[in-house]
């Protein structure tokens, strides 16, 4: 199993966080999104365009059970990789923490930018935002063995605050 799994909604520094702990304890970092573009060859905004949701999240959870193998990195996961039941299983079996990154709309907002290539984010992006938020929320706290409220924090204090507790 990974050293820790990191889990949240989009712009809760999920990636930045993964990759300066990764650093900081000498272990490689994954990203679940670049995995199904590696393997499927395709941009994540390309497979919900010509395939659909359902195909994406297939491939999602395909990433995450090889991912979950790895013994030497850090994994952070998209937004939605942890939602179905299949992933819910799959990360509740894992022995490993699960940290999830709580971040409000306000500060994920800039983050994000609204304006790149995420498929559940189209029309009001905010609105959309926070209505996957709110529906994600509940499942991020279930699987979450850490929970961390990253408004105010720097990577740093983020990545020391995950040590600390692991």
């Amino acid at each position: 199993m990974p050293y820790a799994i990191l889990i949240g909604p989009p712009g809760s520094g999920k990636s930045s966080v993964g990759r300066a702990l990764a650093k900081s304890v000498g272990v490689g970092f994954i990203d679940s999104d670049n995995v199904v573009e590696k393997n499927s060859g395709r941009k994540i905004l390309d497979i919900f365009v010509v395939d659909g949701e359902e195909v994406f999240r297939d491939l999602e959870f395909e990433a995450l059970t090889a991912t979950l193998k790895d013994t030497n990195s850090v994994l952070s996961l998209g937004g939605g990789a942890p939602i179905s039941e299949r992933s819910q299983a799959a990360l509740a079996a894992a022995e490993c923490p699960i940290v999830f990154l709580d971040v409000s709309l306000s500060v994920a907002a800039p983050r994000v930018g609204f304006n790149r290539d995420r498929p559940l984010l189209l029309g009001n992006p905010r609105a959309q935002w926070q209505n996957l938020y709110d529906v994600r929320r509940p499942i991020y706290e279930k699987l979450a063995t850490k929970v961390i409220k990253v408004d105010a924090m720097s990577i740093e204090e983020i990545v020391q605050t995950i040590k600390s507790g692991i």
